[in-house]
């Protein structure tokens, strides 16, 4: 899974007015969340966060977050909200998930196709079922994404199914295996 570093500082400041004085100053507020504890108030630089946030975009990644004015070091999280406005697309607000390391979890991988299938060649039409898969592991043995050529496929033959995804030996597909998530007609 693809890892990302970003810097934060604490957040001391709440409420409407104080939040846009803040986002004038080109920092974006978010919140850390972790299982039973109170949520962590952040701050981060608005342009940092922006790069950072473009670079992952549509894939799983662990966000490291280096928070200055907090108790431990590092901690490791998931984007789980992106607020933005609706019309300039400047972002508002982010919250992260916090995770363990070591702790199997459930993620929902894309599948990017490459290639241009036979069957597609000859007249067909390359149709594709599913473009996800889920699986279950530790969050740094999940890929983030997974790379499928459909060159050999032909019309009407059989297409790809689950079980024919390459994934980590120690990562467990949730899908069925007998599923064909792409063929060509």
């Amino acid at each position: 899974m693809l890892q990302v570093d970003i810097d934060s500082t604490v957040r001391t400041v709440f409420g409407k007015g104080p939040m846009r004085q803040m986002r004038m100053r080109e920092m974006t507020p978010a919140n850390l969340y972790s299982k039973g504890l109170e949520p962590v108030s952040l701050q981060f630089e608005t342009a940092t966060l922006f790069k950072s946030l473009l670079f992952i975009q549509g894939r799983n990644a662990v966000v490291t977050l280096r928070i200055d004015g907090d108790s431990k070091d590092n901690r490791h999280a998931l984007i789980q909200e992106i607020q933005k406005e609706p019309v300039s697309g400047k972002l508002v607000h982010v919250d992260f998930l916090e995770i363990e390391l070591d702790h199997a979890a459930q993620f929902t991988v894309p599948i990017k196709f490459s290639g241009v299938a036979k069957g597609v060649d000859l007249g067909g039409e390359l149709q594709i079922f599913r473009n996800t898969v889920r699986l279950r592991g530790c969050p740094l043995d999940i890929p983030d994404m997974i790379k499928v050529d459909v060159t050999p496929l032909e019309q009407g033959g059989p297409g790809f199914t689950f079980a024919d995804l390459d994934i980590p030996s120690n990562v467990e597909m949730l899908e069925k295996p007998g599923t064909t998530f792409v063929t060509v007609y």
